[in-house]
Parts: structure tokens; sequence; C-alpha cells
């Protein structure tokens, strides 16, 4: 071990930068915290514009050679990687369970897997990757995608390495190189991946890494004029902050934010189901953009609706996320915390009531709540709190439910729960949201298109799409007949 690894569960972590293929330290630091217990883990390498200038020069100085790579030769590494990254699956798991608090069972079970998948689906997308050719007037039209340089790719806290594999994955596919910043509250398993890739074979240079803060390290690489592509998940504030920084060099944005999404329950549904979604909510102690915080339920039915989802969520178990047992783990770090808090004590104060939950548990926990009595133009509706924190509303008719629904400024998703399929036709059908899902939830296709509406969120990724925004979309057109015989 040297004075830059950490050994976190018996895992050696590299605190470092990774640049060019090599480590590389920073001057100062920063700490990161275990939000299980808010024990400190150890101090990350602070990236300040210095280390964001040679992460891009590093990428910059790849890509013409991963860009000339062949399809076949870039599919091959991409698969060694999702190899790397299935033989440490528990080392994966452990250690991000550590970092950022989400559950161990689903780590190992769920979302390491669908990390190495991530690299496999795009590796193997790549490969079928092609536009039928099409004639206009005797031409023909052929469509290419080329690699479209340097992509710098800034991640979440809540689902680290799942979230930076699902850009980085088609960004190396796409023949583009990368810099990867993760959240600062979660950086170490970016760096685990750097040493896989490396492992892998991929070219030094071609994925780099750099840890630190936004706005010391991230400023400095979303205005690089050497960057060609940038893709962002987080917060719409900081969004707007990243689009200011792009725009002087007009650097095309890839941006999935926040969510606001509802739950629309119809009195025909499958009650049973509809608590099952309803309580599944909770996932990852409510830090899920996806997650579909608001509950509209029809008046009929919303006694016994809630009756039931308060029994059901009685039976979650909050604690340790390393415990198998455990449903709900911590809250990422006590600012997030303290800014749950303030959401729901704002509420309660303006005439909300707490059917369940309504308070901390102590500085990493947060009580899993249910609040009704909620107006519609009140923030705990209208704002994304990024907790276990839900609402409740209710509707008399379906042109309601469907006002309710669109009535924020976001529209990343939406969850019905209906047995009548001509409802669920034409209500989908109005409804404001990137991804709808029809009496399930949290089914996702990686061939599927992937993003927000309105303030949830600028384009499309996933599938071709993917391959649309990381390249060069190219048309070629070719006259008939215009070639010399050269015999």
């Amino acid at each position: 071990m040297t004075e830059h690894t950490l050994t976190v569960a018996g895992v050696a972590v590299d605190t470092r930068h990774w640049i060019g293929g090599r480590r590389v330290a920073s001057a100062e630091t920063f700490t990161d915290v275990s939000p299980i217990d808010g024990s400190v883990i150890g101090e990350i390498s602070r990236g300040t514009a210095l280390e964001a200038a040679a992460a891009v020069a590093a990428a910059k100085a790849a890509f013409p050679a991963w860009a000339a790579t062949s399809r076949a030769e870039r599919a091959r590494i991409l698969h060694a990687v999702a190899d790397g990254v299935e033989k440490r699956i528990e080392e994966l798991s452990i250690v991000e369970t550590t970092d950022n608090g989400a559950l161990l069972r689903s780590h190992r079970r769920g979302v390491m897997p669908r990390v190495a998948h991530n690299f496999r689906f795009f590796a193997d997308w790549l490969l079928k990757l092609e536009h039928e050719d099409f004639e206009t007037r005797g031409h023909t039209n052929h469509v290419s995608w080329d690699p479209a340089g340097p992509s710098v790719l800034i991640t979440p806290w809540n689902a680290p390495l799942m979230l930076a594999t699902w850009k980085v994955a088609p960004a190396l596919a796409a023949g583009n190189t990368v810099v990867l910043k993760p959240a600062e509250w979660s950086p170490l398993t970016a760096s685990l991946l750097a040493d896989i890739a490396a492992e892998a074979g991929l070219p030094a240079g071609v994925l780099n890494v750099v840890q630190g803060y936004g706005s010391e390290v991230g400023d400095a690489l979303t205005s690089h004029p050497d960057v060609r592509r940038i893709s962002f998940t987080g917060s719409v504030p900081t969004a707007r902050r990243i689009a200011e920084s792009a725009a002087g060099n007009l650097t095309p944005l890839s941006l999935e934010l926040g969510g606001k999404s509802p739950l629309l329950v119809f009195a025909d549904a499958d009650l049973d189901l509809a608590v099952d979604l309803a309580v599944e909510q909770y996932d990852n102690a409510g830090q899920v953009c996806l997650a579909a915080t608001r509950f509209l339920v029809e008046e009929s039915v919303a006694e016994e609706f809630t009756r039931r989802f308060v029994e059901k969520a009685a039976t979650l178990t909050q604690g340790d996320p390393r415990h198998e047992t455990t449903d709900i783990g911590p809250n990422i770090h006590p600012r997030q915390l303290e800014k749950i808090d303030a959401f729901v004590q704002r509420a309660l104060a303006a005439g909300a009531r707490a059917v369940i939950g309504g308070h901390r548990k102590d500085t990493q926990y947060y009580a899993p709540t249910l609040l009704t009595d909620v107006a519609q133009d009140s923030e705990i509706v209208q704002e994304e709190v990024f907790g276990p924190v839900l609402t409740l509303q209710t509707f008399s008719t379906e042109e309601e439910a469907v006002r309710l629904a669109n009535d924020t400024r976001f529209g990343l998703a939406a969850t019905l729960a209906t047995a009548d399929a001509e409802r669920a036709e034409r209500v989908t059908a109005q409804l404001v949201a990137g991804t709808v899902w029809v009496n399930c939830f949290f089914v996702r296709d990686l061939q599927a298109p992937f993003g927000g509406s309105r303030h949830s969120g600028v384009g499309r990724e996933g599938g071709t799409w993917s391959f649309d925004f990381y390249c060069d979309v190219k048309n070629t057109v070719t006259a008939p007949n215009g070639w010399k015989n050269h015999g």
C-alpha cells in the first residue's frame, strides 16, 4: 500500500486521478465520508483546472488512434472491460455501498451486473449499428456515425458506477475518448473502473478520471474548447451552469435532470399491485431521479390505498445497508439529510399531515415519509426532494388526474396503475414524460430512448440514440455512374 491507496472493506482503492494512463496526484485533497455511519473513508485527490486541462489533452491525443480503431476491436475491448467488472463484482459492491450507502444486496444482484451489461450491450450494438441506404433520384444516400471527439461525462452520487458506465460505454463504443468526473460524494468506484479498463487493454488516454468539485474542476472541463460532447446527470441548477459554460464553444449537451414524477392510481387498479409500486418508491432511500414521488389516487379508493400503503411500508427495515435484511439505507450526506428535513418541516408548517414519518431518525437516516393535505402549488409537490418523502393527493376524474400529473416543471417519468387498457392508452398519450410505466416500475432496456422533458432534461440516450449523440452523424450522397473505368 502507498500513501495514495485506501483500504475500503479490504479493497485497495487508489485516491489519485487517472490521466493519460497513469496515476496523478493533486496538491490538495477532499474528504470522502461514508453515509453509513459518518466515518471518514479517506482523502481524495482534489482536481483543479490544471488536472482538467491535462485530462482533456490526454483524451485529445488518444482520440485519433481510438477513433480509427475498428468497430470489432473496440467491441472486443469493451467486452474485456465487462469481464473485468464481473470478476470484481463483490469488491465493487462493497466499495460502492461504503461510499454511497446503497444496499449491498442490490449492488451484488442487480447494479454491478448491470454495469457489466452496459459495456456488453453497447459493444454489441456498435457491431450492428447501421442505416439502410436509400435512393434519391438515382443517387445513393449512406448514413454513418463518425466519432465526435473528447467527451466529458459528469455523473451523480446516487448510482455512481452504473450511471457512469451508462455514459462511458456508449461514448467509448462510438470511438470517443472520455474524461469522467464522478460526484465528490461517491468517487471510489470510478477509480476502480480506471484500473479495470487499463487491465482490459483500453489504450492510455482513452478513459481519464478526474475527481473533485464541480466549481473547481467541472467548470474547467465543460468550458474547454477541445471538448466535443458533454453528458451530465444531476440537478437543474448545475445543468444551467454547465450549459452556460459550454455555450461559448457550442458544445453539444445531453442532460438528464431532476424529476417529480407521478404515480396515478385509478379505482379499477389492482390495489395490491398499486401499493407495491408505491412502496417501491422508497428504493435507495428515495434517491432515485425516476421515483414516482407524487401519488395521485382516485378519491373512491384513496382511503383503502392509504391504509394498505401504511401497512406495507411498516414492514420495511431501515438500517445498515450492508445487512441482507435492510430495505432502506442512509441518505448520502448530512447536508442532503438537512435539505430533506427542511422540505418536510416547511410542508408541515404549511398544513401538510405526515401519515408516516416526517422526521429524521438520526444524523444519517430519514424516516420514510408520506404527506397528505398538500396543495398542488406547494413546494413539496412542485420541487424535487430526493429523499424518502412522498405526497398523496386525490382526483375525481381522468381529466383531473392528467392535469395534476402534468402540473410541474418536470417531465422525467410517470407510472400508471389501471385495469383498463383503453384508459391506459388515453392517459399515457397525454402525460408529459420521457418514460411511462403501466402497471410496472423501473423496467429499463438499454435499447430504449431515455431522457426527460421540460426541466427534466435535454436529449435522449440509449441504443442508437446514444450513438446519435456521441457521434457526428454523416450522410454521404453518391451520384450514379460517376466512376471512371481504370480497367
